[in-house]
């Protein structure tokens, strides 16, 4: 054999290799990265040794894995499994036992005087079918005529006066005149079956106040967002529920959602985490690829004193080192620590202005307005 052809050889068995290797690199490269195993394989060949040690015997390594991706892409779906599922009334924002009482400050208010005490019995069963006007949110409530106290309407009470009520704005809008003249009728009919008569304030003023309260949250309102982009390898649901719940993060109530719970009880999540939900319920979840995941914080919903947005930032930069990751603004521009500040800085005034309005981030008059 010739040199020529000994040369020809190695460099075609060179070629092969690399294509080999190329072929396995990209092949890899191609396959989400997966969550940690819940066990090491020590562990499992431990547990394989003792059957009656837990449920895990008899288990090997490859289905401990699979198993530990697919719980925790379920975990994130439903919010249901494991030690999470005991927190789903603070996750969702479920109301405190206390009932919502509308408020002058946001709602038209619209006195209703009887002239003998009403039970509760009866009000309930003149309050119109349809609870809302519109887009917005339509009540009656009671004075009660044993506490003196205004109250949502109940059973086994009496009540010896009735104030109606509707929201002036919210993120759908300032209250307009159709809504307005709906309001007038549904009031106007519950006073109806006892004879009383309402006193409407005039609609003009009313339509003006809602449209000034309108324009303020507009102004004031703020949802923020910083988007997380892989850099490398895209992730599984399994790896990002995984390196979320590292920093604090439990599982959502709704498919590729997850949160940091309030510690009040009855308030909002301060952070939520939010991936594409197709990949959360695919048939395969380790199969399932990620590119991006993006932190989300309601600002008028959490109260100051939480520092949600530091907190943000915190969380957005440990997860973009742990996932080898690039935090972006919703415009794709990289967000660093300078960026963060200047924004901080404007939520800063945002929180002032909220609060010099009567209507603090995290109060129940702004988590009503901004909703």
């Amino acid at each position: 054999m010739s040199n020529l052809q000994i040369g020809l050889a190695i460099s075609g068995a060179l070629i092969l290799i690399g294509l080999l290797v190329h072929g396995s690199w990209t092949s890899r490269k191609s396959v989400p990265r997966q969550a940690e195993p819940l066990l090491s394989s020590q562990e499992l060949d431990a547990l394989g040794a003792h059957p009656n040690s837990g449920v895990g015997a008899g288990m090997d390594a490859s289905v401990s894995i699979n198993f530990n991706d697919e719980f925790l892409a379920a975990q994130s779906a439903y919010g249901t499994l494991g030690v999470d599922s005991h927190n789903q009334g603070s996750i969702s924002g479920v109301k405190s036992a206390r009932p919502i009482l509308m408020d002058a400050l946001i709602d038209l208010l619209t006195l209703i005087e009887t002239e003998f005490p009403v039970s509760g019995e009866a009000a309930l069963q003149a309050f119109p079918q349809s609870r809302r006007v519109g887009t917005k949110i339509f009540a009656v409530e009671g004075l009660n005529a044993e506490s003196g106290e205004w109250e949502p309407l109940h059973n086994g009470q009496r009540y010896s006066a009735f104030q109606s009520g509707v929201q002036l704005a919210n993120r759908g809008g300032a209250l307009n005149e159709i809504e307005f003249s709906e309001f007038v009728m549904k009031t106007q009919a519950f006073a109806d079956h006892f004879n009383a008569t309402p006193e409407f304030p005039d609609m003009i003023e009313v339509i003006a106040r809602a449209r000034e309260l309108d324009h303020f949250a507009t102004q004031h309102d703020a949802q923020l967002s910083f988007t997380l982009k892989t850099q490398d390898s895209a992730w599984s649901p399994g790896y990002v529920h995984q390196q979320a719940a590292h920093v604090g993060f439990i599982a959502g109530s709704v498919a590729g959602r997850m949160v940091i719970p309030s510690d009040i009880a009855g308030h909002p999540p301060l952070l939520s985490l939010i991936y594409d939900s197709r990949a959360a319920l695919a048939d395969d979840p380790s199969l399932a690829a990620i590119n991006e995941i993006s932190l989300l914080l309601d600002v008028t919903h959490v109260p100051r004193s939480q520092a949600p947005f530091p907190l943000m930032c915190q969380l957005a930069q440990q997860l973009a080192k742990e996932m080898d990751g690039t935090i972006t603004d919703d415009n794709g521009q990289a967000l660093d620590a300078s960026s963060m500040q200047i924004i901080n800085h404007d939520l800063e005034q945002l929180y002032t202005a909220l609060e010099q309005r009567d209507l603090a981030a995290g109060s129940v008059q702004a988590r009503r307005l901004f909703s």
